[in-house]
């Protein structure tokens, strides 16, 4: 049995000996896997123990796809797991599904990309499957004691028969019929009765409509070409996406967790609560008719703030994807993986980190993620930890997004507001658009490896571009090409994902709200390279009317440059506590930050092996202060790029991650230089 982690170990090494040194270090060639053997389709058909679901999927018209050269995973369910599906059904054959049911369960057992079990973490395949749902993975043992594979919950990988390789993918036979649920997020979760007292409030408050969008029908990408570009001599090409999908993330107190922590059992108390923690954020609110119990479809009152909370806009797809991969850029023991997201209540957001720095453990689970977490020097606010999964008789994942348990809580209050988010909020540029989440774009794809030049296959993950009006908030006044970059290990990127924008482009973003009213910086983290361009930034509250902010930004000018430390560069390696305060000190009266300390991207010598370098270190990674300006807290604004290269220049633009900084930080002190560091 050939394994598809031997051929990857192999793959990684090759890639590593031929890196070459640009922005990304990319590797180059092709590193497509050779399988001896048979077809998929031909270890379905000759292996009586699957014969009926090779029935299924010759019903499904599928058996030719896996007969063809591909790269699949196929968790195919053994004739016993059939059978208890079809007897649960009220069914004896095969022959009495639907061609819809039988196109349903083939594609449900399908995947578009190859995993061996080593491969597969807690929480979802990176793919999802041919219905665009994601695989929930959890791992436990079976009645010999294996160590296996669970997926969805109850069915598990056959130890015996796990990951055996054929010509065009690996096979992962389980032993129950994979299902998912086709209901509307609201629609699972008013089916568990764990979490009725939040379902009830769900409704009363009216938020449940809210929840049922899934599709944009209006979206037509057939008429959008397959874009080809290069950057920093990586070629490669960009679609737009296939589907505009709508998507929710919802977390949810259960009924113990309220009752027992809070003695909370009823919608009033539940409501009484909410008044207790949003009437200081909003003391205008306290006399108004829309605050009382009577009014709770009123978005202004206490109650509906408190459920829009804890509702995201976005599809995060699996416990796994509500941080980023904290195997590539960012240095797990300086700090924590984490991402911000904007939720439903207007104006606010939510910090979603997962544990890993052991000097910040308090009274949490090391490897768990945590809303709203800030232990430190000099903070103990545990947030609440959020659950991987629900009980196996409750469906998680709906249609247009899933739901979590979370242990505490959680809620826009002034503890959040004063004290958690008093610090620099750092945005990876995709986690500000909805909708990279929503429909797979975000983190897709295998990081480890670069693609054939032009690759058109998307084997090892997608790169696409933005029409006019996918993206909410979003201004493309040219021509130009808003492209999401997929992740690679090897790339000067923040989370390893990047968003550039191509050619004569003029491009505005709404950017997200900021916790509290003050005077912030807002910056920009990229990567310089020499053959990137020149942009002229502006900002302003009007989208339509925008003032520029300084001189124009040369993206090709590094720190190491005479114009900025010329001789002056070092690297932490070199430099004392008192010399990087210092070196601070310089860059910030230029308006500038080195890369975060915190982050890092493989690299390699040429000898095979790989190693890291921190952003901190290298001069082509840092952080320009756009503008230093006041911030309104409940309202929205503007940041606007336009192109202003030299004709002898590319017209490049990178956006890597955002930095909202209030002052409390970016004044150089002792605390503010130790959080920049990282």
């Amino acid at each position: 049995m050939i394994l598809k982690s031997v051929y990857k170990k192999a793959l990684l090494l090759v890639a590593a000996a031929t890196l070459t040194f640009s922005c990304t270090d990319d590797p180059t060639g092709d590193s497509y896997y050779t399988f001896t053997g048979q077809m998929m389709s031909e270890y379905l058909q000759t292996n009586e123990n699957f014969s009926m679901y090779a029935q299924i999927v010759e019903r499904a018209g599928l058996m030719d796809l896996l007969a063809a050269y591909g790269s699949y995973t196929c968790f195919a369910p053994t004739n016993d797991a059939v059978n208890k599906y079809l007897s649960n059904k009220g069914l004896s054959s095969v022959d009495q599904l639907s061609d819809a049911d039988c196109d349903t369960i083939a594609k449900t057992h399908l995947v578009d990309n190859m995993y061996t079990t080593s491969e597969m973490s807690d929480g979802v395949l990176s793919t999802p499957n041919m219905n665009r749902r994601y695989l929930e993975i959890s791992h436990g043992t079976d009645a010999n004691d294996n160590g296996v594979v669970y997926v969805n919950k109850t069915a598990y990988v056959i130890f015996a028969l796990q990951d055996d390789s054929v010509e065009n993918g690996v096979m992962q036979p389980v032993t129950e019929v994979l299902q998912s649920s086709n209901s509307t997020v609201p629609d699972i979760m008013e089916k568990n009765p764990k979490i009725s007292l939040f379902c009830s409030a769900l409704s009363a408050t009216g938020l449940r409509d809210s929840l049922l969008r899934y599709k944009d029908e209006s979206y037509d990408p057939s008429g959008y070409e397959r874009y080809s570009y290069e950057s920093d001599g990586n070629q490669e090409t960009a679609t737009v996406p296939d589907q505009r999908l709508y998507g929710y993330t919802v977390f949810v107190e259960t009924d113990s967790i309220l009752k027992n922590k809070y003695k909370i059992e009823t919608l009033e108390q539940l409501y009484n609560k909410a008044c207790e923690l949003y009437d200081p954020i909003y003391p205008e609110d306290a006399s108004a008719d829309y605050h009382s119990f009577s009014n709770l479809t009123d978005r202004r009152n206490p109650l509906n703030r408190f459920i829009a909370y804890h509702i995201l806009n976005r599809n995060c797809q699996g416990w796994n994807y509500l941080t980023p991969h904290d195997d590539i850029t960012i240095l797990t023991t300086a700090m924590n993986p984490e991402d911000w997201y904007e939720t439903m209540l207007p104006y606010t957001m939510m910090n979603i980190q997962k544990l890993t720095v052991y000097k910040y453990v308090g009274a949490g689970t090391r490897g768990q993620r945590y809303i709203n977490r800030r232990v430190d020097d000099n903070n103990r606010i545990e947030g609440a930890m959020i659950q991987q999964t629900v009980e196996a008789e409750y469906d998680q994942q709906g249609l247009n997004g899933l739901y979590f348990y979370i242990d505490d809580i959680i809620a826009f209050d002034e503890q959040t507001r004063d004290y958690t988010f008093n610090r620099r909020i750092r945005m990876d540029l995709s986690t500000i658009f909805p909708e990279l989440m929503s429909n797979g774009i975000r983190q897709n794809g295998d990081y480890h490896y670069q693609d054939p030049a032009y690759d058109e296959t998307a084997k090892y993950g997608r790169n696409y571009y933005f029409p006019e009006g996918y993206l909410d908030g979003v201004i493309n006044n040219s021509n130009g090409y808003f492209i999401y970059r997929r992740p690679h290990d090897y790339y000067w990127s923040y989370e390893g994902d990047e968003l550039n924008i191509l050619g004569d482009y003029d491009l505005t973003f709404r950017i997200p709200p900021v916790p509290s009213s003050g005077t912030y910086q807002i910056r920009l983290g990229f990567c310089a390279t020499v053959n990137r361009g020149i942009v002229q930034v502006y900002y302003g509250e009007d989208p339509e009317n925008m003032k520029p902010q300084g001189i124009p930004i040369d993206m090709t000018v590094f720190l190491d440059n005479q114009k900025v430390l010329g001789t002056s560069w070092a690297t932490s390696s070199e430099m004392t506590d008192e010399d990087m305060v210092e070196d601070q000190k310089t860059l910030k009266n230029k308006g500038l930050y080195r890369g975060a300390k915190g982050a890092y991207h493989y690299t390699s010598a040429g000898t095979g092996s790989r190693s890291s370098e921190l952003f901190y270190d290298q001069p082509r990674t840092f952080r320009q202060v756009l503008c230093t300006v006041y911030l309104n807290a409940g309202q929205y604004y503007y940041l606007r790029f336009r192109d202003v290269s030299k004709a002898s220049q590319k017209k490049e633009f990178m956006l890597d991650y955002l930095e909202l900084v209030p002052k409390s930080v970016y004044g150089v002190s002792d605390e503010g230089t130790a959080e920049d560091y990282l």
